[in-house]
């Protein structure tokens, strides 16, 4: 079995280093210094002062040079999803499995627009890391969950396949009989992490603290719950009150990854986040104010300090 990871970021570096350490195959697609580092120093993941490195089976910029793999992971930032799947159609074979773990809900599907559907599956990763330098990726909190399924729900063989590597290597990996449901509980709680500790530079900390941050935050939950209940995804009716009960119990420090984007002068992904609540929402004839009032604010950093 042959695991390929697309971008190599947060997402895919966690996962290569756990899935290397447990005698798996996989192949880094990579670029620039980030990749010239694994290349040298091989990858390296770093959690409490504790140093992991692994060297990948391959690592290339040029997709077409590994040959046909058995699972494409997509941990990319939502702007380059297109040009990655478009590199990357040289891994799949006739029953290569895609999977995406990018914020927002339409990655499975925008990945139609290059693979069959037959090779596409579905997924969100749960779990707070970031590149710290070239070659260096660093696990942030103590949660790392990863849940993914065809596009149907359904658990196949080689989803489970996939499943019990992650298990082998020491992750959460949990059957689901919703991943629409699962993504968009993410998203929820996603479009409020991200939109309001990036609009208004504050922590999750700051925002407990303030009633009327909190209010905020609460409302633009219930904003894009309302927006996914309108596709007729089936959210429970007080998800916004028990992720906030979640959330509220966080290190005061945590913050989304926009937010340290923005603070970094890195491009921003708000096309998929708090702008999809505002295209998903005009979609169905709905108004999202809060999320439309977010992209607003956010829109002239989307691509960053340059």
């Amino acid at each position: 079995m042959i695991i390929a990871t697309v971008g190599t970021g947060g997402i895919g570096g966690y996962l290569s280093v756990k899935l290397i350490k447990a005698g798996y195959k996989v192949v880094n697609i990579a670029r620039g210094r980030h990749l010239d580092a694994i290349q040298k120093n091989g990858l390296r993941l770093i959690k409490s002062n504790v140093t992991e490195t692994v060297t990948p089976w391959m690592s290339t910029d040029i997709p077409e040079n590994v040959g046909k793999v058995d699972f494409v992971i997509f941990g990319v930032k939502g702007d380059s999803l297109h040009e990655a799947a478009n590199l990357c159609s040289h891994l799949v074979h006739s029953d290569s499995v895609i999977i995406p773990f990018l914020n927002g809900v339409e990655a499975s599907d925008r990945l139609l627009e290059f693979f069959p559907e037959k090779n596409v599956a579905n997924g969100l990763a749960q779990v707070s890391t970031t590149i710290i330098e070239p070659g260096v990726i660093e696990q942030t909190g103590d949660f790392a969950n990863f849940i993914f399924a065809e596009r149907d729900s359904s658990s196949s063989i080689r989803i489970n396949t996939l499943r019990k590597a992650m298990i082998t290597a020491g992750l959460n990996a949990p059957d689901t009989d919703d991943i629409d449901r699962d993504i968009w509980e993410k998203f929820v709680m996603f479009s409020a992490l991200s939109g309001v500790t990036t609009a208004a530079r504050v922590t999750i900390g700051q925002i407990v603290k303030s009633p009327n941050l909190k209010e905020l935050f609460i409302n633009v939950m219930k904003e894009t719950a309302a927006v996914g209940r309108a596709y007729k995804i089936n959210l429970h009716e007080s998800l916004e009150l028990k992720i906030w009960e979640r959330l509220s119990k966080l290190p005061a420090n945590v913050r989304a990854s926009t937010a340290i984007d923005l603070e970094k002068g890195l491009p921003l992904e708000i096309e998929w986040v708090s702008g999809a609540v505002k295209r998903l929402a005009e979609k169905v004839n709905l108004d999202a104010p809060l999320n439309s009032t977010i992209y607003t604010l956010l829109l002239p950093y989307k691509y960053g300090a340059k």
